[in-house]
């Protein structure tokens, strides 16, 4: 392309359409840029709805083990769905978690889960994944929740005191203590107290 096409063409590119209006183009454009914003809104919603998580027959597992922990039914009908854990609430990591899923989805496709034998045979290395995932970003899918700072104490069992004592002052995070607490039988090392 010689000088003249190029200088030519990135004029065309600030003079308004011919046949359109200034007002046309920018009305277009905001349609679309609210469509756009509107309908990507929606698709991230839907993404992180529990019925969107279980609709693979793989997680037919996972929901099992979830629906028997205090996450899904506890005396204060407060409850915690797959997204509360697995899908960050800030923009830019739940977009590198919903990116991540896209391997998750296409594990799915590809039939590396879908048994149950395969699922327990994967289960350790998805756990692993997810609590590496926790500690790095100090179990912030936690901490949206529960904050050990408002935590009264004097209703806690001695251990639990000692436990979130030491969560404190040593840096520790909460997956370090509560790997398991909603996938209990995904782990061989859950602690069997309740505090």
């Amino acid at each position: 392309m010689s000088d003249s096409k190029l200088v030519s063409w990135l004029k065309g590119l600030l003079r308004p359409s011919p046949s359109k209006s200034v007002l046309s183009l920018v009305v277009i454009g905001l349609f679309l840029g609210v469509t756009a914003v509107v309908g990507f809104d929606t698709v991230m919603h839907a993404t992180s709805t529990d019925t969107f998580c279980t609709s693979c027959h793989e997680m037919e597992i996972p929901s099992a083990q979830w629906q028997k922990t205090s996450h899904y039914s506890n005396a204060y009908g407060v409850n915690a769905g797959c997204s509360d854990c697995h899908v960050p609430k800030e923009f830019i990591p739940k977009m590198i978690r919903k990116i991540e899923a896209s391997r998750e989805v296409w594990g799915s496709l590809r039939g590396i889960i879908d048994t149950p034998e395969k699922y327990a045979a994967h289960a350790p290395h998805m756990k692993q994944r997810e609590i590496a995932r926790l500690k790095a970003n100090n179990s912030q899918e936690c901490r949206n929740c529960h904050t050990t700072e408002r935590m009264l104490s004097a209703l806690q069992s001695a251990k639990a005191q000692e436990y979130h004592a030491l969560e404190r002052s040593q840096g520790k995070t909460c997956i370090d203590c509560h790997a398991g607490i909603a996938h209990p039988e995904n782990s061989e090392s859950v602690a069997s107290r309740t505090d």
